[in-house]
């Protein structure tokens, strides 16, 4: 019981981090796709000013994840960490080069250098979720032993399932954040970017639509237990609530309601994480080591437990306030160019 409401716990700090940080990540992918530096700059300027209040926020769940991770479940942390070092320590320079270079490219000085800086942030944003999509793939598709594998730097996460998530990772995380962006932008007054934005939404739900619908086939070749598990029982249920959820996201998306939006995409996020745990349960480590073989001991998981308790009440409402702020629009500046770029009339900031 106790181990189950900690993977439980886990797992909504999972969803947390693949909705908020993933959307944070998202937000890179359309810097790099949002054109040249004349047509661009106005686009970028403001994703970078809706991402500033709360872009180092977002990564508070990733430790929690880690934390929860190797004290409540270390005899599957410790294999984890010993076969997925490579994607998890790629994962890892990005979030590092991805935040320097989002700190450091609004003091960009020339365009050369906004420019180099763009683009390491750009490029962290797509690679860091892909590598974190492909060791969960890693794990879902049964490539972790119980004992670790250290030999098999590139085999256990460079399979069929584990591309497939790493891709999705990036495509869900694109369309997360064309919808949150398209809200900031309506809250903003800037109708023509949340246009912008709300047709990016929509290509990105497609596209993601048809990477999750054409890996069914992918996972049922490469990881026919999961694929048995994601379509029987319960799994099949939050697959199902994953899809409605998603439907009802693009609906809102194409009728211009953004902020409902927001929602229900978390809602279809959570759904596939949950759908993911309920397919391969009872096991954390699919055919090798169950959710009891994993878990720490009972004192462990009660203190474990209890300092969640002490510690989400201080987190929460924090992170309460800082994302009323700004919803409200009293955190941040206004959009303009990002320093260093050429401007709407060509000349350089």
């Amino acid at each position: 019981m106790l181990e189950e409401l900690a993977l439980i716990v886990l797992l909504v700090g999972l969803t947390a981090y693949a909705v908020l940080g993933g959307a944070d990540f998202g937000a890179g992918f359309w810097d790099l796709v949002a054109g040249g530096p004349q047509r661009g700059a106005r686009m970028r300027g403001f994703i970078h000013s809706a991402m500033g209040p709360v872009w180092e926020a977002n990564h508070v769940w990733l430790i929690f994840v880690l934390v929860m991770a190797w004290t409540c479940f270390p005899n599957a942390f410790g294999p984890l960490m010993q076969t997925l070092y490579v994607p998890l320590f790629l994962a890892a320079v990005g979030i590092i080069f991805r935040g320097s270079a989002y700190a450091l490219r609004g003091e960009a000085a020339t365009i050369s250098e906004a420019r180099g800086l763009g683009a390491l942030f750009a490029l962290s944003s797509i690679l860091t979720p892909f590598f974190f999509g492909c060791a969960i793939g890693a794990i879902a598709s049964g490539q972790v032993p119980a004992d670790g594998d250290p030999s098999r730097p590139f085999d256990a996460w460079t399979g069929p399932t584990s591309i497939l998530i790493g891709v999705l990772a990036v495509a869900t995380g694109a369309y997360n954040a064309a919808v949150f962006l398209a809200a900031d932008a309506r809250r903003a007054g800037l109708e023509d970017l949340a246009e912008a934005f709300r047709r990016r939404a929509l290509a990105a739900a497609v596209v993601a639509g048809a990477i999750a619908l054409g890996g069914l086939a992918v996972i049922n070749s490469d990881a026919p237990e999961l694929f048995d598990g994601l379509t029987s029982g319960l799994g099949l249920l939050a697959v199902l609530a994953s899809a409605l959820a998603g439907l009802a996201t693009i609906a809102l998306v194409a009728r211009g309601s953004f902020e409902p939006a927001r929602y229900t995409s978390a809602v279809a996020v959570g759904a596939i994480v949950a759908g993911w745990a309920l397919a391969q349960r009872p096991d954390i480590l699919p055919g090798e080591l169950t959710l009891d073989d994993a878990a720490a001991g009972e004192p462990t998981l009660i203190f474990v437990l209890v300092g969640v308790v002490f510690a989400l009440a201080i987190i929460l409402p924090s992170l309460f306030v800082l994302f009323r702020m700004k919803l409200q629009g009293r955190l941040g500046e206004e959009a303009a160019p990002i320093a260093g770029t050429t401007t709407e009339e060509g000349g350089a900031r």
